[in-house]
This record gives C-alpha cells, structure tokens and sequence, in this order.
C-alpha cells in the first residue's frame, strides 16, 4: 500500500516540475521563442482561441517571431491580443503577417522577470508540500502500524528535498538565463 501512496506522489510532483518547466519557458530572455506566445488568448469567431491555433509562428531571425494567421480575417484580433498579454511586445501588422521585433531587455526588466521566476519556483515549492501533507495524511488512513507510517512518511520527504532540490536547479539555470546579456 505504501507503494502505491509512493508512486503516485512522484507523479504528482513529477507534474509539479513539468509544469514549472513549461512556466519558465514562456519567460522571454531577450532572444525569440514562440512559446513565450503560449499563454496568449486571441477573441475570435467568437471564442477565445490560443495563438497558437489561429495561426504558425516562426523565428525568422533571432529576435524576431513572424506569426501568420490562418485566416487573414483574424489579424487585428491576433495584435490585440498581443497588446493585452502584456509581454513587452510591438506587434507590426503588413497586412498579411504580424512581425515581433523582441527588444534587447533592459536591467530593470532582467530584475523584474527573476522576481516573477523567483514566485513562480515558490509556487512549484508550495505545491510540492502540498502534495508531501497529502501522501502523508493518505498513510495516516491505512490501517498501518506507527513505524510503517514513519517509514512511509521519511520516504515522502526524501522526495519532497529531491523536488526541492531540482526547483531549486532550474530556478538558477533560468535567472542565469535572464541575468546574462
């Protein structure tokens, strides 16, 4: 039984890691990367539709994200939705494509970018002993012996120092990232 409480535990938080992985990669720094598009929602044909699904987005040169819409229609709702998102990004509308000249980021944006990573890794954190409250109040309920659950527990809390430790690992890479110009 505690196997099960085990493996499923490092799942969860092997998800927990996934998904800072995939938050730090929408953190733009300085160079182009369609996924920092990611979490941009554009209003269209009536629904919100990530950007990704009304149009391709490439890198043409390396500060710079060519977004071609498959629908020429959906252009102005594309640049809007952009200006909404709040990146930091112009957005330059030919008519046909929409071109993103990725500005060279100024040290107080550097600053500002390593906080927000800063509370995004504290977030993975705070997940983490969520999850580490959970498996342990899960062997609590079985119909274990003390030495069992303490067992169990100390386990749990290897992982949770295991996790920690790889938040911690790629906290440093990404602020190394941003604080390199």
């Amino acid at each position: 039984m505690n196997q099960e409480i085990l493996k499923d535990t490092s799942a969860k938080m092997d998800k927990t890691i996934e998904n800072l992985e995939k938050r730090f990669k929408t953190v733009r720094a300085g160079r182009a990367n369609p996924s920092s598009l990611e979490g941009v929602l554009v209003n269209c044909y009536g629904m919100m539709m990530p950007i990704n699904q009304v149009g391709t987005i490439s890198v043409p040169e390396a500060r710079q994200l060519l977004i071609k819409p498959f629908d020429r229609s959906t252009l102005g709702a594309i640049e809007k939705a952009i200006f909404e998102a709040n990146l930091g990004y112009t957005p330059n509308n030919d008519g046909e494509t929409i071109r993103i000249i990725i500005p060279p980021l100024t040290e107080e944006r550097r600053k500002e970018l390593t906080k927000q990573v800063k509370a995004m890794a504290e977030e993975a954190k705070v997940s983490i002993r969520n999850i580490r409250h959970d498996a342990i109040e899960e062997l609590e309920r079985q119909e274990i012996s003390e030495d069992d659950i303490k067992r169990g527990s100390s386990d749990v809390q290897d992982y949770v120092n295991k996790y920690n430790k790889k938040i911690e690992e790629l906290l440093k890479e990404k602020e190394e990232e941003l604080l390199n110009v």
